[in-house]
């Protein structure tokens, strides 16, 4: 069974930081590339950032682009969002979720339960 707990998330003032981390089970990690997704308050569900199953591909939506950067660290078993420059926008619950495959251009499946990343003075 796929289990994802997302952890991190926090209050921090508009352009601080943040580090939200995934700890995956009930697959194989290194086998599978990972997406972290967000939901704010009222809205849909919006796609943040993909990386692929080794972790040297790597794409993000154009409104965290230069801001986020995401990462994995195989071993660990663990998905991990740096977040940088925040602005009210990015409140949100962040959720990591699992391809199919080694890279983005297949399904999707899993989901945590997220964590909640608020961004206010």
């Amino acid at each position: 069974e796929v289990q994802l707990v997302e952890s991190g998330g926090d209050l921090v003032q508009p352009g601080g930081s943040l580090r939200l981390s995934c700890v995956a089970s009930g697959f194989t990690f290194s086998s599978y590339a990972m997406t972290w997704v967000r939901q704010a308050p009222g809205k849909g569900v919006e796609w943040v950032s993909d990386i692929n199953s080794g972790g040297g591909s790597t794409r993000y939506a154009a409104s965290v682009k230069g801001r986020f950067t995401i990462s994995r660290d195989n071993a660990k078993n663990t998905l991990y969002l740096q977040m940088d420059s925040l602005k009210p926008e990015d409140t949100a619950v962040y959720y990591c979720r699992k391809y199919t495959g080694s890279y983005w251009f297949a399904g999707i499946d899993g989901w945590g339960r997220g964590t909640l990343v608020t961004v206010s003075s």
